[in-house]
């Protein structure tokens, strides 16, 4: 990676437009969907398979699209699969203005939307690492960041008003914002796979070669050691797609990061249960749900303005552990409140936490990661994120139809403590990780040990 690679102004308005568009629009859908869903079974569980059925297709289709990702312009793929979004959309608008009483197709509908996202979301995670150098990308995911967590902020108030004024409204507003990011994307001036492309063989090789003995120096290992399958010429088909997973495998730093979110976030899934939370212990309607999951972007987005003025520098594996331990704890507090004032701060705060563990993982991973096999790791760590997030969502509805919406949210946050305290343990890797990995200082190490 070049120093120069400094992405431009436009470049970073066009990405941080597209990002703000397709974000608001999905957690806009996540928050109008659950709305409906809850008002027409009042079921728990049924919150929970909304989340299955938006992760299922992530899962599914790891193996093809982290491939399409680095095969084809990402901005391309970013653009069709936001398409294929807005179709889904537009189709659940359809749906549930028929005044429906299966929530069935809604689940299909949502299922359909996943798929279009399962190819949009390792391409578009991959724009950043793509437009910037080592040296200028933590700034850029900041700035992404704030964009997601604006949408994050404006996306369910959005939902929340639009659904008062006709069912139909919402989908059909979400669908033009996904029509707007995706004609956007393919505008963002950069250089596909960041000059990978049209090297051949023998310099993807090289290329590859080159990252994993930075990665290796930089991690105070013997590059040659543990890499003996990376460093080998890809074959085609199954074992290419299989090689993010390979990847993340042998990477101890990468395996323990990816997976301390998707852990700790699978059982403090508790925004799944928003609704139930909202409706049956505060006793506010859709514009009071709104404000509720609104909460969590305002808190993720004064933190990410915090990160963008003062960068995390320092004892980096640390601090990804202990903000997990805090969202663990505030959602004990989301759990126990019937306070509708105290769940908004517990909402700030978890998603403030959660906003760190964010920043450090989406600056971590493209760093330690090779250009070329970028979208099949992202790939893999789109799964994880899903599992976290979307089968967070269906754990936090199958324990809350069984245990209670109480139980189920306090059972979460312990179990998420156990997961930073375990990962603490079990990944000395990553709790010793002090600096973020920099291609262009070799040698200068990323471990605390190192450097006292």
């Amino acid at each position: 990676m070049s120093s120069e690679r400094r992405p431009s102004t436009t470049a970073v308005a066009i990405l941080l437009i597209s990002q703000f568009c397709s974000s608001a629009a999905e957690l806009a859908q996540v928050t109008v969907l659950g709305k409906i869903v809850y008002d027409m079974t009042a079921s728990k569980l049924d919150l929970g398979l909304l989340g299955l059925a938006e992760f299922a297709p992530a899962a599914l289709l790891v193996l093809v699209t982290g491939t399409v990702a680095d095969r084809f312009d990402r901005r391309r793929v970013v653009a069709c699969g936001l398409l294929a979004q807005a179709v889904a959309t537009g189709s659940l608008g359809w749906y549930v203005g028929t005044r429906p009483t299966s929530v069935v197709p809604i689940f299909l509908g949502v299922l359909a939307f996943g798929t279009g996202r399962a190819f949009s979301g390792p391409a578009g995670r991959s724009l950043p690492a793509d437009m910037a150098s080592a040296e200028h990308l933590p700034g850029l995911v900041a700035r992404n960041a704030a964009a997601f967590q604006a949408a994050l902020i404006a996306g369910p108030v959005l939902g929340g008003f639009l659904l008062t004024v006709d069912v139909r409204v919402p989908f059909v507003v979400l669908a033009v914002l996904l029509v707007a990011a995706a004609s956007t994307v393919p505008l963002i001036p950069i250089e596909p796979m960041a000059g990978v492309r049209g090297k051949g063989a023998a310099g993807m090789a090289e290329v590859r070669a080159e990252a994993l003995e930075e990665i290796g120096t930089e991690a105070g290992q013997d590059p040659a050691a543990g890499h003996g399958t990376a460093l080998q010429p890809e074959g085609g088909g199954l074992r290419e797609a299989m090689e993010g997973l390979r990847f993340v495998r042998g990477q101890p730093l990468l395996l323990g990061a990816i997976s301390l979110d998707l852990f700790a976030v699978l059982f403090g899934g508790a925004v799944a249960l928003l609704p139930a939370i909202a409706k049956d212990r505060l006793g506010v309607g859709a514009v009071g749900l709104g404000w509720l999951r609104a909460a969590g972007g305002i808190g993720a987005g004064m933190m990410t303005l915090m990160l963008a003025a003062r960068p995390i520098t320092r004892r980096v594996g640390r601090t990804l552990l202990m903000v997990v331990a805090l969202f663990g704890i505030w959602t004990i507090v989301l759990g126990l409140t019937r306070t509708y004032a105290v769940a908004f701060v517990a909402m700030v705060a978890l998603s403030g936490a959660d906003a760190v563990s964010v920043y450090i993982r989406a600056t971590l991973v493209p760093l330690l990661t090779p250009p070329d096999r970028r979208g099949r790791v992202l790939a893999v760590e789109n799964v994880f994120i899903g599992a976290s997030n979307e089968l967070g969502a269906f754990e936090s509805g199958v324990t809350g139809q069984l245990i209670g919406t109480v139980g189920s949210v306090v059972f979460g946050g312990l179990a998420t403590l156990a997961v930073a305290a375990g990962w603490y343990a079990a990944f000395p890797s990553l709790r010793r990780v002090d600096r973020f990995p920099n291609p262009e200082d070799i040698g200068d190490g990323v471990e605390e040990g190192d450097r006292e």
